[in-house]
């Protein structure tokens, strides 16, 4: 006779199996050249990748991945974090390849963390000539998906106590990189406590502003 213990438990571990989906997506960090700390920033990602799973539902990897803008397996990634505080250099064929990837669907966001701004624009002038980054208006979609952040986005450290702005390089009429100036968004995602002066208001706006670049890329 079989016993109600092992069958209660073969149910289960069925149930359990059948019902397990592997994660669809991966989450990457861009690794650069030129000294600046590509890594800062660590808890971010993680946090921001468990936040968009619980709240929109999404299937993303726990973990993020590192890779660098000259690698082909970046086009496996929806979506690349940067981020730093100093110098970025990027190798002609890095510009060549970053540019690939994102006119064929791929996005990037670049975080300032203060202090990459003079680092950051001539780079990316050199993925995009005919490019210049535009600030986006309070109204620009990214700002109204789940969440909805009428005045554009929230300021998560003061820094130089400027107004936060929201950037967008436009491709043939898609945003394919948005870059947060004065708002420090990937301070924010970090665990709570990592920053003196934290507060958990302002972590959650983070991480809602961060849902919605998830939500966006997703249905743009």
């Amino acid at each position: 006779m079989r016993s109600p213990v092992l069958f209660t438990a073969f149910i289960a571990l069925v149930f359990c199996i059948s019902s397990f989906t592997a994660p669809s997506y991966k989450m990457g960090r861009l690794k650069y050249n030129g000294g600046g700390d590509w890594y800062g920033d660590r808890t971010a990602l993680i946090n921001l990748i468990k936040f968009c799973n619980e709240n929109l539902k999404t299937n993303f990897q726990p973990e993020e991945e590192v890779v660098e803008a000259g690698s082909e397996q970046i086009y496996n990634y929806p979506f690349i974090f940067m981020t730093g505080h100093g110098n970025v250099i990027f190798s002609d064929q890095e510009a060549r390849n970053l540019r690939k990837y994102l006119t064929g669907g791929g996005f990037l966001h670049i975080d300032d963390n203060y202090g990459f701004d003079k680092f950051i624009r001539p780079q990316m002038k050199k993925v995009f000539p005919e490019l210049d980054f535009v600030e986006l208006p309070t109204n620009y979609a990214i700002y109204h998906q789940k969440y909805s952040f009428p005045a554009g986005l929230p300021k998560i450290h003061e820094h130089d106590g400027k107004r936060p702005q929201g950037f967008g390089l436009i491709y043939k009429g898609r945003l394919v990189c948005f870059y947060t100036y004065e708002c420090d968004l990937g301070n924010g995602w970090e665990d709570y406590g990592t920053y003196a002066g934290d507060t958990q208001e302002a972590r959650l706006k983070a991480l809602k502003m961060g849902a919605n670049l998830i939500q966006y890329i997703f249905t743009k």
